[in-house]
């Protein structure tokens, strides 16, 4: 008799992923079952309480085994995963953990009691009747919520007149996820230093420079491992990624550093059972790391890049921790050299048309060996009402493309756009900046 299969559960399974979790080692022996949609976990105004509610119906009603909970989303899932393992023996890293990842200024306190790799930063009183930067903090820096996704209201500002537009902007929107966030923050017993600091607070922070990098590890058993660095390059003149790259060109000094600096923060922050992701800057003139963020889970981003590469996508290492198994994966044993996940911007407002079928997304995949491609907006959407979006331009497309060096690369998103043949209107030129160096 076969063995049973593992009942997996995934809070905000999505079509584009489920490929690559059936792409893992022994998937076989995993039956992978949807935990809330994206839109509930998303979408509008967020309860915690709610969301928990409706996850406990699903998990009660199941008939069998529950044995493991996981997601690769930010908040709410990233803190669903330990609050749902806490009530049904499933295992994750604490809450607790998660939350000093999530929360950027409690983050930072943390970062500061082990490394110096960071910008000056500070709160900024929202209250206040005039609002000023932090003391120590020079422009130009950046002003983010303590919680946000997918930098949602994140600006850069280089004066105190952009300071005073962003401080509005973020007053608006803060509410909408810092609400729900104070209510995870109030099942921990906080450290005095987050004494009334709460959910709703704006970060500052000096803007740092350099090259984008991604570090990617997992925490098990007590031990921190780094098993990937990729380059993150954005369109030119901007801050708005122009793609990922896997593996990272960066010197090897560099990438000893980044790992060192990485574990040292993920041990101080107490994650065990879990992935992590963390962004970095990079500056090539001093030879200085600056961290950016740390992530309380893998980027879903870049699973086809480790499956291209490595012959498994990170969501591997996921589910392997989540079943309490050795997270140890293949390196190198994937049908290309290098991969990246590309993202088709628009830089301005403009309604979108002539977006391909399902049907005729796979014949394009299909035409360019080494390719997948995900359109974001959907037929006749306008660009301004697709959610999850950065503050400086719009998401058309994700393209993951693997090759043999950078040229092919280039090449085969350059095939991708052409195939898809989008069309805008009511929109100012903009889109994809041909210099993708």
């Amino acid at each position: 008799m076969s063995a049973q299969r593992k009942n997996i559960f995934v809070l905000g399974l999505d079509e584009a992923n489920l490929p690559t979790l059936e792409a893992v080692p022994e998937a076989g022996t995993y039956r992978f079952h949807p935990l809330l949609s994206i839109t509930e976990l998303q979408e509008g105004e967020v309860s915690v309480d709610d969301l928990m509610g409706r996850a406990r119906e699903v998990l009660d009603k199941h008939e069998g085994s529950i044995d493991a909970i996981v997601g690769y989303w930010d908040f709410p899932v990233s803190t669903l995963v330990p609050m749902l393992g806490s009530e049904y023996g499933t295992r994750t890293t604490s809450l607790e953990s998660v939350v000093k990842c999530e929360h950027k200024y409690w983050s930072r306190l943390e970062q500061r009691k082990v490394i110096d790799a960071y910008p000056n930063f500070g709160r900024v009183d929202l209250d206040s009747a005039d609002p000023q930067p932090p003391e120590g903090v020079n422009f130009p820096m950046w002003l983010k919520p303590a919680l946000a996704y997918s930098s949602e209201l994140a600006y850069g500002v280089s004066d105190m007149t952009e300071f005073r537009v962003a401080v509005g902007k973020i007053r608006e929107g803060i509410g909408r996820v810092g609400k729900p966030f104070d209510s995870v923050l109030d099942l921990l017993e906080l450290p005095p230093e987050m004494s009334g600091v709460g959910g709703q607070v704006c970060l500052a922070e000096e803007a740092m420079t350099g090259i984008q990098v991604a570090v990617e590890g997992f925490a098990y058993d007590g031990e921190v491992t780094v098993y990937g660095v990729l380059d993150s390059i954005n369109y030119p003149g901007s801050s708005s990624f122009l793609r990922h790259q896997y593996p990272s060109t960066l010197p090897p000094t560099v990438i000893r550093k980044l790992h060192e600096v990485s574990e040292r923060t993920i041990r101080q922050i107490g994650m065990d059972s879990a992935t992590f992701s963390i962004e970095y800057f990079y500056d090539p003139k001093t030879g200085d790391i600056s961290l950016l963020e740390i992530n309380p889970r893998h980027s879903q981003s870049h699973a086809e890049l480790f499956d291209y590469v490595d012959g498994a996508p990170n969501h591997h290492r996921m589910i392997r921790l989540a079943l309490g198994r050795d997270p140890a994966s293949p390196s190198g044993q994937g049908p290309y050299r290098i991969a990246a996940k590309w993202y088709y911007r628009w830089f301005g407002e403009g309604t979108v048309h002539q977006v391909p079928t399902p049907d005729e997304l796979a014949a394009i995949e299909r035409s360019i060996p080494g390719v997948r491609i995900d359109v974001v907006p959907a037929e006749g959407q306008k660009l301004s009402s697709v959610s999850q979006q950065d503050s400086y331009s719009y998401e058309i497309a994700h393209i993951f493309t693997g090759a043999d060096d950078e040229e092919g690369l280039r090449r085969k998103f350059d095939q991708c756009v052409a195939a898809l043949g989008l069309t805008f209107d009511d929109t100012a030129p903009g889109g994809r900046d041909r210099d993708t160096s």
